[in-house]
């Protein structure tokens, strides 16, 4: 009996429908970063437990845009632009866990399918939105990547801004932020079927990077303001003081992530 094949939804006979391949997933990408800090107790509260604030800096956040350019092994993605290119904008803070502290992706917003669809096997609250960021460009009108350079950023969902920023470069720097320099600990959560029976998954792993290359990092000022919306809480994590920012390009290679724990949510 022939059976289906393919990583994800939708199996077919031969996989090639599958909305994303199996890992490795390789991803290019330049990443626009404010860091800032909001009042602490508004990160506890999207820390589930076992998870508690960090110990240092515990109300900072990243916000961060990115625009990838992503593949699988055969890199035939590439040569396919709308399989491999997308934009996202996501919210990261810092968190322990078993005495040991991680970042964790609480909000995030991407613009296209497949990256909901990893997002879900890697443990990220993915959903669709509208993200743009200034890309750089050696010549014409495009900042360069210099000191002196000026980037927007914008993000809204459900036809409502919730993020804009201008970020003005200043001078190179050793790093492109520390809140989203921990390995990621996220949940990979799915509710049963059967109503009232909680989670059919329920699991705390720990993600990151199986390699990466980096390009220099350049740090500078940032303006960053959050909207109110209907359906969205990103404007609860007000910036009460920014840190910086930070414009780097990456690499980086994904290829799965360990167990810490499973079992740990409460039932609601």
């Amino acid at each position: 009996m022939t059976g289906v094949r393919g990583f994800f939804h939708p199996k077919t006979g031969s996989g090639r429908s599958s909305l994303v391949p199996a890992p490795p997933w390789h991803y290019s990408g330049d990443l626009l970063t404010i860091e800032y800090r909001t009042d602490p107790a508004r990160v506890a509260e999207l820390l589930p437990a076992p998870l508690e604030l960090a110990d240092e800096d515990p109300g900072a956040v990243a916000l961060i845009w990115a625009d990838w350019q992503s593949c699988s092994d055969s890199r035939e993605e590439l040569l396919d632009p709308v399989r491999s290119q997308y934009k996202e904008c996501f919210a990261v803070v810092r968190c322990k866990y078993a005495g040991q502290t991680y970042s964790r992706c609480v909000y995030i917003w991407v613009d296209k399918d497949f990256a909901i669809a990893r997002g879900l096997h890697q443990g990220y609250p993915k959903k669709l939105g509208s993200i743009h960021q200034t890309r750089p460009h050696p010549y014409g009108p495009a900042p360069r990547i210099e000191a002196g350079a000026v980037f927007g950023a914008t993000l809204a969902a459900a036809d409502r801004r919730l993020a804009e920023a201008v970020v003005t470069l200043r001078r190179e720097s050793e790093s492109n932020g520390f809140v989203n320099g921990h390995p990621m600990a996220h949940h990979r959560w799915l509710p049963s079927i059967e109503p009232g029976k909680g989670l059919a998954l329920d699991e705390l792993v720990l993600s990151g990077a199986a390699s990466a290359e980096v390009g220099p990092a350049w740090s500078g000022d940032a303006d960053l303001t959050l909207f109110e919306a209907p359906t969205e809480e990103l404007h609860l994590l007000d910036v009460q003081e920014t840190i910086g920012a930070y414009y780097r390009q990456v690499g980086v290679t994904w290829n799965g992530g360990t167990l810490l724990a499973s079992g740990t949510t409460a039932a609601e």
